[in-house]
């Protein structure tokens, strides 16, 4: 039983590698293409004489052959199953890129695995001064002084409750993107999404985002998997799409519960 479950293991180790050490006592080692016990002497195919030769059973450390045959075949079962649990999520991955709508937007991946679109916030800009409406989705006002891009709702209409919600992000053109906490405005009204502070003397514009710390992975052309690294608290939180100093940023809001 033992001479063939050795020939069964040479086999497979033959399968995945050029040649095999074959342990002597002495501590020294021949590199054979495979080999055979019978009886007191093992038969073996040299790898570097190409040529069947024999040796004493005895002078054979057995075991410690035995034993890296083993180890090389579980390395190989390993990779192999690494492999195929690879092959297999790529091939959900596809699988779900097809299902992300074409049109430039961003969309939840719920936990049935469908894909569902977010609604676009009605944002604006507001001067924290008087409290007045500078811009709704237009290019950031050339003021002096601070004012902050807010959401009217208190909430998002969109809720979820996963702690580690995954999105997709498909854009028009290429832009940076977060995942921002929204909190209440000062007067309770309304959503903060982004402070800002302008200084058109010297044309730069400082922002302010509450921004939660995500993961982010192209995986096609103009499309991008945004998750978070860490689980999500309650509460509301926008994927905001945007341009440094540009245009005013485009907001998906949702509420975390």
């Amino acid at each position: 039983m033992r001479f063939w479950l050795l020939l069964i293991a040479a086999a497979t180790l033959l399968s995945a590698a050029a040649t095999v050490r074959l342990y002597l006592k002495d501590g020294t080692f021949q590199k054979v293409k495979e080999y055979q016990v019978n009886g007191d002497r093992v038969k073996y195919l040299s790898a570097e004489r190409g040529d069947w030769e024999e040796l004493p059973t005895e002078l054979v450390d057995l075991p410690k052959t035995e034993g890296e045959l083993k180890a090389a075949k579980e390395v190989d079962e390993a990779d192999n199953k690494a492999e195929a649990e690879e092959k297999k999520a790529e091939a959900e991955m596809r699988k779900e890129i097809r299902s992300v709508p074409k049109e430039p937007g961003a969309y939840y991946l719920n936990p049935q695995g469908e894909i569902v679109p977010l609604k676009l916030a009605e944002s604006k800009f507001i001067t924290n001064k008087r409290r007045s409406i500078l811009a709704a989705l237009s290019p950031i006002p050339a003021f002096s002084g601070k004012a902050t891009l807010e959401i009217d709702s208190l909430t998002s209409a969109f809720k979820l409750n996963e702690e580690r919600p995954y999105f997709y992000l498909r854009q028009e053109k290429e832009e940076r993107m977060d995942l921002v906490r929204l909190k209440p405005n000062s007067k309770k009204a309304g959503r903060v999404v982004q402070s800002l502070e302008i200084l058109p003397v010297i044309k730069e514009t400082v922002t302010t985002m509450d921004t939660v710390e995500t993961f982010k992975r192209q995986v096609a052309e103009g499309l991008y998997r945004i998750w978070p690294t860490e689980n999500l608290e309650r509460g509301e939180y926008g994927l905001v799409e945007y341009t440094e100093g540009k245009n005013a940023p485009k907001v998906y809001d949702f509420s975390h519960q």
